[in-house]
């Protein structure tokens, strides 16, 4: 028996259209949050996107100049977003509402190229949507109009950078618009400045009340809705209450009536609605939410002076040791949405988490910027789903991303204390392994407390530590234990050693009420299997081979023996059976088949091998990567074979016939990850350019599209022949123009004219310039797209000595029945039948390549025409010449005549 065999059975995939794609979120500026949380800006490089955060579809781009956006705002209506970049200008957006994807960037409704002399770092929009305030880092502050563009009011004399803006606005009742609105300010200089916008003072550039107490740059700032109370915080940890509306305040007498020591660095703070009971009856409730260096969100009684709630991710940075864990979780950004009671917030790290107030939960987590992913995994959590459920990445940082596949939300997993390396998923997908340089590998689990609760999360179950080296591969058991528990785990390290670990005894259930720390199972083997780094390893879907791919070119298939003895010890070996040699590079990845005795490796030298398991010979090769492949995967019962490689490309194989039936292209970098759904109908492919794109079985849904064009395609072949034998020249050519058989349109063109030449001799009248007045009048009326299209084939039957009769028959009659106006409207529609007019200063490009090639063609053929005119004269004359002899015998009076009849050719 072949160790290759097939099934008929099985439905094979022949084809894949691209579904979900995980792209960069955010690289870093500022972000803005629409009022209802269903969309959000952000930078990614140097432009500023709009994406919809339930489904993570970006809706489109903002048109910017390439230069590094310093600051951004959204109107609190979400209606308006304006942008100002590192070269100063100010661009104001109208922001669309449909959540369907834009092809083409959305310009700026006005564009202000030197709104101000030096980087704008702070801008805010007033609650009205009317005024926007921007606050350069030379010091000065510009109020701008925003539907006319205009400034209304400079206010300069801040001892640096602006670092913080508020706009409050009094009741309108008998005050005009502007003068019911307030601006405050804070600069580097540890000032506050409040600035009447309607102050008719000689000195009205200067703030109306000056504000002294912090020791250093304040980095929010608030106003209660009454006017009467504003807060600020900054990077002295502490925050300060004024109350603007005491007695006597004249300029620089106000002092705060409320510090209150946060022990952080505040980067931003606001005033939130009152959902708690007031902790002081006899004074107006005041909660506010603090932001900075440890990256929580605080929430304070402010009259109590305490946090009464804090908000953190669901992963602890602490339980990292990556040195730069303090810095990445600190809190750049946050925004309140009163409507959702949630707190939106930007970290270092790029990552963007909602909280909810109300239940002081994690609501979403999106990852801004994923880097280089170094490997994928589906995962479940839970055995019985039919597909998985959540999708887990490593990057080169210490944390693992967790996806879920059906929305756009993430979680991180921390405990690596550098890069992770590889993932590998056990049995059922509910536990997968980990391999880092920390020289540890660690086995996660899912803890679930409810079917939609938020505390739902992967926790750390095991530690498997004893590697001296960074451990690039990991392979768990395919098999649970009778008990249903984890049976064993390999790890392979640039040591170039191979350990056997019992994890029988670690949880496949993660305790989201236990603080335990993490199980340390213990090594059952080592074994020092290759001379170079260990790339891979698999383990066989029976529990009974593992094979490892190495940098020294070769696979190796060893024999697991794992054994639990009565009492329950556990004995566990490897044992070389053989190895596979033949590739000429490194090997990057083996993978066993699920139906076969046979081993599939992909290598540096640009091949795939497949391996025979019983005499470890090479049964087929694959080429067609152009550079090294990085991940192989089997697909339908080994009847399909999936390859990702370093030139960005996945490609799918027929094992049988080595030939490749498909190429999915998505990706600009090396594809690390590559995984295949349990139910085979999604693959997830993950490269080095941070892009993570989900592919969805379509063979099925091809299948039947063909099934229906071909059933369509032999009506309308059917309705063609019918038009033609009723001689119903019009619908048989557009017919035949909308089926794009240029075929079966010169075979009518030709049967109109051989029609024509059988009867054309002893009738006197017209017979139309096409032959038939039927198919001029069709020529006359023909729609703009199909007359396009017809002159498309124009193009090719001139070029050809066969058909250009018909041609130039074709084209004289559409010079003669349409006017230049329409030709030209012609190449100038869309294809939608709605025509679009001509360029007035010169022809379309399509027209004038048009005319470029049909010239050139007939003068050749009039050339041709014009040497067979000449040489019938020379015929003719010949024959003149020989006078009557030739045809004196033939009896035939008309053998005399000294001329030929010479058809008539149209040009």
């Amino acid at each position: 028996m072949s160790p290759i065999a097939s099934s008929s059975k099985t439905t094979v995939a022949s084809a894949f259209r691209k579904g979900r794609v995980i792209a960069s979120l955010h690289t870093g500026g500022p972000f803005a949050v629409s009022h209802d949380a269903r969309r959000i800006v952000t930078c990614v490089q140097d432009e500023v996107v709009l994406t919809d955060i339930e489904s993570g579809i970006e809706i489109c781009r903002f048109e910017g100049d390439s230069t590094p956006v310093t600051s951004l705002c959204m109107s609190p209506t979400s209606k308006h977003l304006i942008i100002f970049t590192s070269s100063n200008s100010l661009r104001i957006y109208d922001v669309t509402t449909t959540s369907t994807p834009l092809e083409r960037p959305i310009s700026p409704t006005r564009h202000i190229p030197k709104a101000h002399d030096a980087p704008v770092h702070v801008a805010i929009i007033d609650s009205w949507s009317a005024h926007i305030a921007s606050g350069s880092a030379d010091g000065i502050v510009k109020v701008w109009d925003l539907h006319r563009g205009y400034v209304t009011h400079v206010f300069k004399g801040h001892g640096g950078v602006v670092s913080a803006l508020a706009f409050h606005r009094r009741s309108p009742k008998e005050v005009s618009q502007t003068a019911a609105l307030t601006l405050f300010t804070a600069s580097v200089d540890t000032r506050i400045r409040i600035f009447n916008l309607a102050s008719s003072r000689s000195d009205a550039s200067k703030p109306d009340l000056l504000l002294e107490g912090h020791v250093s740059v304040p980095r929010g700032l608030a106003v209660s809705s009454d006017g009467k109370w504003l807060v600020s915080g900054g990077r002295d940890s502490v925050v300060l209450v004024w109350n603007l509306l005491a007695s006597g305040t004249t300029r620089g007498s106000i002092v705060p009536v409320k510090t209150i020591p946060t022990l952080e660095r505040v980067e931003t703070l606001g005033i939130i609605a009152d959902i708690f009971q007031d902790s002081k009856p006899d004074a107006s409730p005041l909660k506010i939410y603090t932001g900075g260096e440890h990256g929580v969100i605080k929430i304070w009684d402010v009259w109590a002076g305490k946090v009464v709630a804090s908000m953190s991710p669901p992963h602890s940075y602490e339980e990292s040791a990556d040195s730069d864990a303090e810095e990445q979780k600190e809190i750049v950004d946050a925004i309140y949405l009163p409507a959702d009671d949630m707190v939106v917030t930007l970290h270092a790290d790029q990552n963007i988490l909602f909280h909810s107030v109300l239940t002081h939960s994690l609501v979403r987590q999106l990852v801004g910027f994923n880097d280089e992913i170094t490997d994928a995994t589906l995962l479940q959590y839970s055995a019985s789903l039919q597909s998985s459920s959540h999708l887990a990445l490593s990057t080169n940082s210490s944390l693992i991303r967790i996806y879920s596949t059906d929305k756009h939300d993430a979680r991180l997993l921390s405990g690596h204390a550098s890069i992770v390396l590889s993932l590998d998923r056990g049995h059922g997908g509910t536990t997968f392994a980990s391999g880092s340089k920390d020289h540890t590998a660690r086995i996660w689990a899912y803890g679930h407390s409810g079917a939609k609760s938020p505390n739902n999360r992967w926790g750390c179950v095991a530690v498997c530590e004893g590697h001296t080296e960074s451990v690039g591969a990991v392979a768990m058991s395919r098999k649970p234990t009778d008990n249903g528990r984890l049976r064993f785990l390999f790890t392979g390290s640039q040591d170039r050693t191979i350990k056997m670990w019992d994890i029988s005894s670690v949880p496949n259930v993660f305790d989201l009420s236990s603080q335990h720390d993490p199980r340390k199972p213990h090594s059952l083997t080592t074994h020092s299997a290759h001379d170079k780094d260990i790339n891979s390893l698999d383990v066989s879907h029976n529990d009974l081979l593992l094979a490892s791919g190495s940098q020294d070119k070769t696979a190796k298939i060893f024999e697991i023996k794992y054994l639990v003895s009565s009492s329950g010890a556990v004995h566990g070996e490897m044992r070389l059976l053989g190895v596979c040699k033949g590739h000429r590079r490194g090997v990057w990845n083996v993978r066993f088949s699920k139906t076969d005795r046979i081993l599939a490796s992909g290598s540096g030298d640009k091949t795939i091998k497949l391996w025979c398991l019983d005499d470890f010979s090479c049964l087929k090769t694959f080429e067609g990567h152009t550079n090294s492949v990085l991940r192989v995967e089997f697909l339908n019962a080994g009847q399909r074979l999936l390859s990702s490689a370093s030139d960005g490309l996945v490609k799918l194989w027929d094992v049988r016939t080595e030939e490749c039936v498909m190429t999915l292209d998505n990706h600009e970098d090396k594809i690390w990850g590559l995984d295949v759904d349990v139910d085979e109908k999604t693959v997830v492919s993950a490269s080095a350019d941070s892009i993570v794109t989900f592919w969805q079985d379509s063979t099925e849904e091809l299948s039947l599209e063909n099934e229906k064009k071909r059933e369509q395609m032999a009506l309308r072949e059917q309705d063609f022949t019918n038009y033609v034998a009723l001689n119903d020249y019009r619908n048989a050519i557009l017919l035949a123009l909308t089926m794009d058989h240029p075929g079966r349109l010169l075979t009518l063109f030709h049967s109109v004219q051989s029609s024509v030449a059988a009867w054309k001799s002893g009738q006197s009248e017209s017979t139309g310039i096409t032959g038939h007045h039927a198919v001029d009048e069709v020529l006359r009326t023909l729609p703009l797209p199909s007359l396009a299209k017809l002159l498309g084939h124009l193009l090719t039957w001139n070029a050809t000595a066969r058909t250009s009769n018909i041609a130039q028959i074709v084209l004289h009659a559409v010079l003669k029945l349409r006017t230049a106006n329409d030709i030209a409207m012609a190449f100038d529609s869309p294809g939608d039948g709605i025509p679009r007019p001509p360029k007035s200063d010169s022809l379309s490009p399509s027209l004038t390549d048009f005319v470029d090639s049909i010239i050139p063609y007939t003068e050749r053929h009039l050339v041709r025409v014009e040497k067979l005119v000449q040489d019938s004269w020379v015929v003719d004359f010949v024959l003149g010449e020989m006078g009557g002899e030739v045809f004196e015998n033939t009896g035939n009076n008309e053998a005399s005549n000294d001329y030929m009849d010479i058809d008539e050719v149209n040009c």
